[in-house]
C-alpha cells in the first residue's frame, strides 16, 4: 500500500475572489425516474485540498460531481463552487474547473500535441502554443508529443487527459475514477502530480475505488446508494464506525469466516490474503468470541490490529440499503 502523502500547506484565507471553500454544497438531491440517486448530500472541500469521494458502482458519485460543477441541475439543494452558485453560475464554474471523465475522451487519431492544441482552440486561448508547451513540460509529455493518442498506454493517456484538464489553469479539478485500469506505477506518479497541484492551491475532488489512493487524500467522503455515510480525515472516518478488528491466520479461513459470522460480537469477516479480518463494534463481546476461538483451535494465530479503511468501507457498505433494489431503472454511477 502506498504511503500517504504529506498534506499540502493550507490555502490562505478566502475572499470574494478566492473563497475558503472550493466546494460548499448543502442538501443536494437528484432523482432519475423513481430512483433517488443522490439523497440530501452536503459537503465542503477546502482550497488546496485533495478530497476523496468513495463508494460502490451506482452509488451516485458521478451524479454528485456533475451537480457540484454545474453540469447537472439538482432537484433541490444549494451550494457554491469556487464562490459561484451551482445553479445560476454554471458557465462561470465551467471556465474555472477541469473535469476528467472515467473514460478516455480525446482523439486517438491525433498526436498528443494536436489533442492539446485542439482543446486550447476550444477554450479560445490566445496563447495556446505557450499553454500547450507548458502542459507538455509539466506532465512530462515532451518526448511523446508527436505520438498518436491511440498508441498510448493507459498511464500515458491518463497524463494526456490531465494535461488537457490543466490547459486553462483551473482552480478546481474534478476527477472521476481517473486511475481505473492504470498500472500501479502510473497511479503512483499520477498521485504525486495531484499533490504537487494541491501544493499550488488547486483543489481536487477525486472519486476512486482504491484504498491506497483514499489514504493519500487529505479528506474523504463515503457515499453508498445516494447517501453520504461518513466524511472527514482517514482517521475520523475509521473512528466514526467504532470497529474493533482481529486478524486470524491459519487453515480453512473461508469455512472459519462462515462460522464466525454467526458468533456473538462478530459483525463481519473479510479475507485479506493469508489472514481473516474479524470485526465488530462491541469490543468485550468480540473479545470473548476471539478468546473462545483461540482456546478451541490453538493452531490459529490471532492478533489484534488497527481497523483499516477497507474494513470500515465494507462495514458501511454491508449496512447500506440498495436504492435500486425495488425498481428496474438503469444505474447511474
Amino acid at each position: 500500500m502506498s504511503t500517504p502523502a504529506t498534506p499540502a500547506t493550507p490555502a490562505p484565507p478566502g475572499n470574494a475572489t478566492h473563497p475558503v471553500h472550493a466546494i460548499d454544497v448543502h442538501g443536494l438531491n437528484k432523482h432519475f425516474g423513481t430512483k433517488h440517486v443522490v439523497n440530501d448530500v452536503s459537503l465542503r472541500v477546502q482550497r488546496g485540498e485533495i478530497f476523496g469521494f468513495l463508494g460502490p458502482n451506482g452509488s451516485g458519485k458521478t451524479t454528485c460531481i456533475r451537480m457540484m460543477c454545474g453540469l447537472l441541475t439538482p432537484d433541490s439543494g444549494s451550494g457554491t463552487c469556487l464562490g459561484y452558485d451551482i445553479v445560476r453560475d454554471s458557465a462561470q464554474i465551467k471556465r474555472r474547473t477541469g473535469y476528467m471523465t472515467q473514460r478516455f475522451s480525446y482523439w486517438e487519431d491525433l498526436t498528443i500535441r494536436e489533442n492539446l492544441d485542439f482543446v486550447a482552440r476550444i477554450y479560445e486561448m490566445k496563447n495556446r502554443r505557450e499553454a500547450v508547451d507548458r502542459a507538455l513540460e509539466q506532465l512530462g509529455l515532451q518526448s511523446r508529443a508527436k505520438q498518436l493518442a491511440g498508441a498510448l498506454s493507459g498511464g500515458w493517456k491518463q497524463r494526456l487527459a490531465l494535461a488537457a484538464c490543466m490547459l486553462h489553469e483551473p482552480e478546481l479539478l474534478l476527477l472521476d475514477e481517473p486511475t481505473a485500469g492504470v498500472d500501479p506505477s502510473a497511479r503512483r506518479d499520477f498521485w504525486e502530480e495531484l499533490h504537487r497541484l494541491a501544493a499550488r492551491g488547486i483543489s481536487v475532488l477525486v472519486s476512486t475505488h482504491y484504498m491506497d489512493e483514499a489514504e493519500r487524500c487529505h479528506k474523504l467522503a463515503y457515499i453508498a446508494y445516494g447517501k453520504l455515510l461518513a466524511q472527514g480525515t482517514s482517521k475520523q472516518v475509521i473512528d466514526s464506525q467504532g470497529l474493533v478488528t482481529w486478524a486470524v491466520y491459519g487453515n480453512n479461513l473461508v469455512e472459519l469466516g462462515d462460522r464466525l459470522r454467526r458468533s456473538p460480537g462478530v459483525e463481519q469477516t473479510v479475507a485479506f490474503g493469508s489472514s481473516l479480518h474479524v470485526s465488530g463494534p462491541d469490543e468485550p463481546e468480540l473479545h470473548a468470541t476471539i478468546d473462545q476461538l483461540a482456546y478451541s483451535d490453538p493452531a490459529l494465530r490471532i492478533e489484534k490490529q488497527e481497523t483499516g479503511l477497507e474494513d470500515v468501507f465494507i462495514f458501511m457498505m454491508n449496512r447500506s440499503t440498495d436504492n435500486y433494489a425495488t425498481a428496474g431503472a438503469d444505474k447511474t454511477s
